[in-house]
């Protein structure tokens, strides 16, 4: 779908303008060693989704305030289980488009990390095992301007977590301590207008 959207549009001046409002959706990977054994989950799970606000300050630099929000499920062979693994970050944002300069007109990449907390909620039978941490996340977004005001993009992003281990083991069951790839596709709005658009 991405792709007929991005053929089917003139390309445009990507949108940098002051103020966004991001939305995405996709899945996520977490890390095996984020889970005891015999509760393992699924390599990628559905949904992942994310929202976002984004302020640039400059027009290369800005910041972001995101929430992201995934759904993980054990895989056949583990017991029985889902969990909520939701964050919050606060993200420097960086437009690098003048740098990746290969991409086809129109279209524009942006890299983003920094510091939030995630917290993740175990459903069904293992409520009570509910754990939270401090992260620290990076990606990189590609995007492609519809208009001024519009753009689709593609996020891939890294959430590192920096958790104990489950002590005892079973605080472990349903839960999840570790780190988590995701994949998203979405949409940014601009609210404030196209102010740093070339």
């Amino acid at each position: 779908m991405l792709v007929l959207l991005m053929t089917g549009f003139n390309g445009v001046a990507q949108d940098t303008s002051t103020f966004k409002a991001q939305i995405a959706l996709g899945v996520n990977k977490p890390s095996e060693d984020g889970f005891v054994q015999g509760f393992e989950a699924k390599s990628y799970n559905f949904p992942t989704v994310n929202l976002g606000l984004q302020y640039m300050f400059k027009q290369r630099w800005g910041a972001k305030l995101d929430y992201g929000f995934s759904r993980m499920s054990n895989e056949d062979s583990a017991q029985e289980f889902k969990l909520n693994f939701s964050r919050i970050n606060i993200q420097a944002v960086y437009d690098a488009s003048r740098i990746i300069s290969f991409l086809p007109s129109g279209m524009g990449t942006f890299i983003h990390a920094g510091p939030g907390f995630s917290m993740v909620k175990p459903l069904g039978n293992y409520t009570q095992n509910d754990t939270s941490y401090f992260n620290v996340m990076a990606g990189v977004e590609f995007h492609y301007g519809l208009s001024d005001k519009l753009s689709l993009f593609l996020d891939a992003s890294y959430i590192n977590g920096f958790s104990k281990d489950f002590d005892p083991i079973s605080n472990g069951f349903g839960s999840f301590n570790g780190n988590v790839l995701t994949l998203t596709v979405g949409a940014s709005i601009s609210l404030s207008g196209c102010y740093y658009c070339e």
